[in-house]
């Protein structure tokens, strides 16, 4: 699944195809709040982990199976509106001060866990860059599960970044493919923000 194929001028391989699928898959049925999202995150998370295998992005490979975890995690909450059974699903809303500033936090002891960890005991050339976006995409993925509309903000930032990693490590197609998602993010970001307004 990793021989190389050439597309549209771009090398690729058809692993990378199909997550490439998968995920553009992923974000459309995100912004459209559609719970179904989730099943696809999962498959593509499983099959990027491959993906990025090959790459040595051990920080990315590590995170799809974070993903997965996330993803049912966050199907649950969508239906089920953050863990009562009985409750209306979640519904977009902002995050107080105090949660943005908690999500920058997180966001930076991750990074110095995680490009430690890489720098140290990985063979990864990328160990700063990894952590960080790995660590970006973390706090990405859980605000996303609860619905907060920073998701999109977290997202757009580390979409760029990854783009140039992605063309750094010869993945052209997944390159594309996050500058696409920064596109989707903002798309994202303006519709869930109209929609937390309407309830505030």
């Amino acid at each position: 699944m990793n021989e190389a194929l050439i597309l549209a001028g771009l090398t690729t391989s058809p692993l990378e195809l199909i997550s490439f699928v998968l995920a553009a898959i992923t974000v459309i049925l995100n912004i459209r709040q559609v719970h179904w999202a989730w099943l696809f995150a999962i498959v593509s998370s499983a099959t990027y982990a491959g993906v990025f295998y090959d790459a040595r992005l051990y920080g990315d490979m590590g995170l799809q199976f974070v993903f997965i975890a996330a993803s049912v995690w966050g199907w649950y909450q969508w239906l089920h509106g953050g863990g009562k059974t009985d409750a209306a699903p979640l519904a977009p809303t902002f995050l107080k001060p105090g949660g943005r500033a908690w999500s920058l936090a997180a966001w930076l002891v991750c990074f110095v866990i995680l490009s430690t960890f890489l720098d140290n005991f990985t063979d990864t050339d990328v160990p700063h860059a990894d952590g960080f976006l790995t660590a970006g995409s973390l706090v990405g993925q859980l605000l996303l599960a609860k619905k907060k509309v920073e998701n999109w903000h977290v997202w757009i930032a580390v979409d760029i970044l990854y783009v140039g990693l992605y063309l750094y490590k010869g993945l052209v197609l997944t390159a594309v493919l996050y500058g696409v998602f920064v596109l989707l993010a903002i798309a994202g970001l303006r519709t869930w923000a109209a929609l937390a307004r309407e309830r505030a």
